[in-house]
């Protein structure tokens, strides 16, 4: 079998409201289990504790993202300021035109 190499390059990641949209879904997962939380007694009778706890999970690894993708977004923001405090012609000759 030969190994599958591809015939084209991979386009560029789509870039877009990262911070908020990882925050929007950290409040799901919060509110989830917050309405979830006074019917604990019925998902322990039914066996489903685990829906509780993982609304929970949701909004704790929320927060690590948000912490995370706060720093990648500051990280960006700083290099292409560099970029520019370098280069201020040539940063403006690399952008593609509408």
């Amino acid at each position: 079998m030969t190994k599958w190499t591809p015939t084209h390059e991979a386009p560029e990641p789509l870039e877009g409201p990262v911070v908020p949209t990882i925050v929007g879904g950290t409040i799901l997962w919060f509110v989830l289990f917050l309405v979830q939380l006074p019917f604990y007694g019925w998902f322990d009778d039914h066996g489903h504790t685990w829906w509780v706890w993982t609304c929970l999970a949701g909004a704790g690894l929320g927060l690590i993202g948000i912490w995370y993708v706060r720093g990648r977004d500051a990280a960006l923001k700083r290099d292409a300021a560099a970029r520019e405090a370098q280069d201020p012609q040539g940063a403006q000759a690399d952008r593609p035109t509408a």
